[in-house]
């Protein structure tokens, strides 16, 4: 039998693998002195998703790394 706790330990090694940082939930949640989102109903986590197009697209002009950024946080 496969147990959620099974899946997500996997998951998780194998993106801490690939290089991925990975955050403890209850540290980085809304609230918390290192919180990362203002509520649950932010799935991206907009500052991270940020520095990445940054760190990916330096060469680009901002306002395109922000219309990026604008695209898909658009639900």
């Amino acid at each position: 039998m496969i147990v959620e706790s099974t899946v997500e330990e996997s998951a998780l090694e194998w993106l801490s693998s690939l290089g991925y940082e990975i955050a403890n939930g209850a540290v980085i949640a809304p609230g918390e002195m290192l919180a990362e989102r203002g509520s649950y109903d932010q799935v991206v986590l907009e500052r991270r998703l940020r520095d990445a197009v940054e760190r990916l697209n330096p060469r680009i002009p901002a306002e395109a790394r922000n219309e990026a950024v604008r695209k898909v946080l658009r639900t």
